[in-house]
């Protein structure tokens, strides 16, 4: 047990990535680039259009880190690059939806047939229309509860407004969707 690595923590990585560690920040991009990945293709809708964001996102977090605070999270930080500039592309145009962004519940082989999995498709071009139907605020809100299982605390840090804003957001999100997805009911 003794020879098991010891991960390093997310802040002092950033600090040594701030001080020209290339190798630090690799890590940290390693760790978080996935999560921060599925969080752009869950609000732009576009695989391509995500992995441009990421990739900016990071680029911009390598030369800010500088000035990165350790008060925040480092994770919590990288959310907020990547949420800003999702929703900096998606103020400035109309996503075009791919839609095998939408996540795909996995079943056993045994278990699927053709009309399940035509149903599945249907309700995720559902959802992926009526995501399209919500503001880029909301969007946000809703993708990083729902989807990515942030307080409502860290989304407020995120996206910065207040708790009360986000949940404001998240309930009008919700009833959107609910009516966007009745059908499905």
């Amino acid at each position: 047990m003794a020879d098991e690595p010891v991960e390093v923590r997310d802040e002092l990585l950033a600090a040594r990535a701030a001080e020209g560690d290339e190798d630090a920040f690799e890590e940290l991009v390693r760790r978080h680039g996935p999560a921060m990945f599925s969080l752009a293709v869950r609000l732009l809708g576009s695989r391509a259009d995500a992995e441009d964001a990421v990739q900016e996102a990071f680029v911009s977090a390598w030369r800010r880190l500088p000035d990165f605070r350790a008060d925040a999270r480092f994770r919590t930080w990288l959310y907020r690059i990547v949420t800003n500039r999702c929703l900096n592309q998606l103020r400035a145009r109309r996503p075009e939806r791919d839609l095998t962004a939408a996540p795909e519940p996995t079943a056993p082989e045994h278990q699927a047939s053709p009309v399940r999995a035509a149903e599945s498709a249907a309700a995720r071009a559902q959802l992926a229309e009526a995501l399209d139907g919500l503001s880029p605020e909301q969007r946000a809100c809703w993708v990083l509860r729902e989807l990515h299982g942030l307080s409502y605390e860290q989304i407020a840090e995120v996206v910065r407004i207040s708790e009360h804003a986000v949940r404001g957001r998240i309930f009008r999100a919700r009833r959107y969707l609910t009516e966007a997805m009745g059908a499905w009911r």
